[in-house]
């Protein structure tokens, strides 16, 4: 299920509705959004999420209760250039 969120997070606009209060995905996705698309429970998207936080591959930004995710790019093309 992480794979599908970092791929779902590559291009957020082709997986997931405008948000109501942030009209653009400049910081990610809402954990709503990707909770709902999971369909599993909020406690296990948010270990899932802070997991690849504190890994690096994702970052968080807050804007008032809500808390949005988006790939950490540079990052994840440092692995791949790893893996090469």
């Amino acid at each position: 299920m992480r794979l599908k969120i970092l791929n779902w997070l590559r291009r957020p606009e082709d997986h997931f509705p405008p948000h109501n209060v942030v009209k653009h995905f400049n910081d990610g996705v809402c954990a709503t959004y990707i909770q709902e698309k999971t369909n599993l429970s909020q406690s296990t998207i948010s270990t899932y999420l802070s997991m690849m936080e504190k890994c690096g591959l994702l970052i968080s930004t807050r804007h008032g209760k809500w808390s949005y995710f988006k790939r950490n790019e540079k990052l994840i093309a440092q692995y791949a250039n790893t893996l090469k």
